[in-house]
């Protein structure tokens, strides 16, 4: 609701309740309790359109639904009550009786259909589902690892992208954080939002959607990923286990940039240097320019040189790729 919105409201509600105290109250300080009465109107609005503003549509849509149908139920049952037991003298007792019923049923009705509607047919013939392509969650991870911005600049990442209010509050807890660590990878990942936020080529949106009940924000994500049929995009192997066990597909960056690696086949030649000694003796090690090690042998001895090696195997882990390669024949002479 805008400001002029606003203004427009508290004069309509102010002239209002002024014009109602004095036509039927009559007395000299009724426009104070009428102008009083109706700014207590206007901020009785503006708080219940703040607090609806949050709650997603499909929770509005299935608790006015559970509420119709719990009071058709109701009714039902209180015409039924009153053919039983309508004969009784104490009338006293079936008003009470019915009030009773009454207020349980739709109250049950508006709870239930606000929280299992979206896991009924009607959900959907409510509120069509949209491809699961066009719309992608942030997790925290993905947002502190910063190649999210290069990949959307690039042109990889189709439809919108869905930033929940919940994850920045997440990255506002870590960059407060009392350990030095934890504390600059929470003010990475907020200054990667401002950077996102900047860039007119990444189309990102801030939700207020936060799953009621659920607490966590790996749990939250994949729930709000199921009720909006989205992906998850994420670095965390955890996170990346459960949602695929709930069937929520997950785009996971490290599995993106492990494909993206280079193939290198057993008897290639490829340029190193060496860095480090290996774990077994007479290993050194070294890495590529993407981060890949390799493991060559009878490298100790050659540290800080860069020098031509003949890969002979390639192995494959959940960390990773690793090579091992060996000197050519001149050099290990």
């Amino acid at each position: 609701m805008s400001i002029f919105t606003k203004l427009l409201l508290s004069l309509l509600c102010i002239i209002s309740g002024y014009s109602l105290t004095s036509l039927y109250i009559g007395s000299p300080f009724s426009w104070i309790i009428g102008s009083l009465l109706g700014l207590l109107l206007v901020l009785l609005i503006v708080f219940v359109e703040d607090k609806i503003r949050k709650i997603p549509l499909w929770s509005i849509v299935g608790g006015v639904t559970g509420l119709i149908i719990g009071i058709f139920i109701a009714l039902m049952l209180a015409y039924i009550l009153h053919l039983v037991v309508g004969t009784l003298d104490n009338q006293k007792i079936i008003t009470w009786l019915f009030l009773f019923l009454f207020s349980a049923i739709v109250y049950l009705g508006l709870g239930i259909g606000s929280k299992k509607f979206n896991e009924s047919k009607l959900f959907y013939f409510f509120i069509p589902p949209e491809k699961a392509s066009n719309k992608k969650l942030l997790d925290t991870s993905v947002i502190i690892d910063g190649r999210i911005v290069d990949i959307c600049k690039a042109g990889f990442l189709e439809g919108k992208l869905l930033l929940p209010k919940f994850v920045i509050d997440e990255l506002h807890y870590i960059a407060d954080s009392s350990e030095t660590l934890r504390r600059s990878r929470g003010r990475r990942g907020l200054d990667i939002l401002n950077l996102m936020k900047s860039e007119k080529t990444i189309n990102m949106e801030i939700i207020e959607d936060d799953p009621h009940g659920v607490k966590g924000v790996d749990r939250k994500l994949i729930a709000l990923a199921k009720l909006l049929n989205a992906q998850i995009i994420t670095n965390d192997f955890n996170l990346n286990k459960v949602a695929a066990l709930q069937e929520v597909k997950v785009l996971n960056l490290n599995e993106l940039a492990n494909t993206l690696k280079p193939v290198v086949l057993p008897g290639e030649t490829i340029k190193v240097q060496i860095s480090k000694e290996g774990k077994e003796s007479e290993q050194g090690v070294g890495y590529l320019d993407d981060g890949t090690m390799i493991v060559v042998e009878h490298g100790s001895d050659l540290i800080g040189m860069t020098l031509e090696v003949i890969v002979t195997s390639v192995l494959q882990t959940s960390a990773g790729r690793m090579i091992f390669a060996e000197l050519e024949a001149e050099k290990r002479g």
